[in-house]
C-alpha cells in the first residue's frame, strides 16, 4: 500500500486528537470519520485493536510505512534500553523529522519533500534521504541555492524553533547543530509507547 495523500484531518479524526498539529477542520468535526461518525455506536476496542491503534497513530505522525516502522523498532531494540522510549528517540533522529522541529519546514511530508529535493545538507554535504539518522554533534542547514525558498521562509517566519534544548539553531546560517537524541519527556508527541512495545511482542 502506497504513502496515504488525503486529507490529514480525516486521518486526525480516526485518532480522536490533531495528531498534525492546530486543525480548525478539526475543532468543527472532532468525531470519528464517515457517514455515520457522529452516531454510530463504538464496540469496546479489543487490547489489540487498542496497541494497533497506537502504533497506527505512531506511524502517521512521523509518516512511515509499515517496513520502515518495523525496522525501527528493531534497531531500537538492539539498543538495549527501555524499547518505546528507545523507539521515538530514533524516530526523532530522522532528518526530515530534525529539519520539521527546527522549523524549517511547516510539516514533516514538507520536511521530506526538503530533504527529497535536495534543498538541505548534513555537515556540509547534501543528503536527500529522509530516514538518515543523525549523530549527536551533527548539523544541518539549508542548501545555500535554496535559503530563499518561500516554503522555508515563511516556516522559519513562524517561530517553532527554540522550544527544543537537543536542538541549537543558527539564525545566520540558517541551520541547527544536532546536539543529542532528546530524553523522553523532551519529545511532545502523545504516543504511548509500550503499548507498540506489547504489539510487537505478541
Amino acid at each position: 500500500m502506497g504513502r496515504y495523500l488525503g486529507p490529514k484531518t480525516k486521518i486526525a479524526r480516526k485518532f480522536g486528537e490533531p495528531i498534525f498539529g492546530a486543525d480548525k477542520a478539526f475543532e468543527k468535526k472532532n468525531y470519528p470519520p464517515g457517514q455515520h461518525g457522529l452516531n454510530r455506536k463504538r464496540k469496546k476496542v479489543s487490547e489489540y485493536g487498542v496497541q494497533l491503534l497506537e502504533k497506527q497513530k505512531a506511524k502517521a505522525i512521523y509518516g512511515l510505512q509499515e517496513k520502515q516502522f518495523r525496522k525501527t523498532f528493531e534497531r531500537a531494540e538492539r539498543l538495549g534500553g527501555i524499547t518505546g522510549e528507545d523507539l521515538l528517540k530514533l524516530l526523532e533522529c530522522r532528518l526530515d523529522n530534525v529539519v520539521f522541529r527546527m522549523g524549517i519546514a511547516p510539516t514533516r511530508a514538507a520536511a521530506r519533500q526538503l530533504v527529497s529535493h535536495r534543498h538541505i545538507t548534513v555537515n556540509g554535504k547534501v543528503v536527500n534521504v529522509p530516514s538518515y539518522t543523525l549523530r549527536p554533534g551533527d548539523l544541518v542547514a539549508v542548501r545555500e541555492k535554496s535559503k530563499s525558498l518561500e516554503v522555508i521562509q515563511d516556516s522559519l517566519g513562524l517561530g517553532r524553533r527554540s522550544r527544543y534544548a537537543w536542538i541549537e539553531w543558527d539564525n545566520t546560517l540558517m541551520g541547527g547543530r544536532f546536539l543529542q537524541r532528546p530524553e523522553r519527556s523532551e519529545i511532545p508527541e502523545n504516543i504511548r509507547e509500550q503499548l507498540i512495545v506489547e504489539l510487537y511482542s505478541k
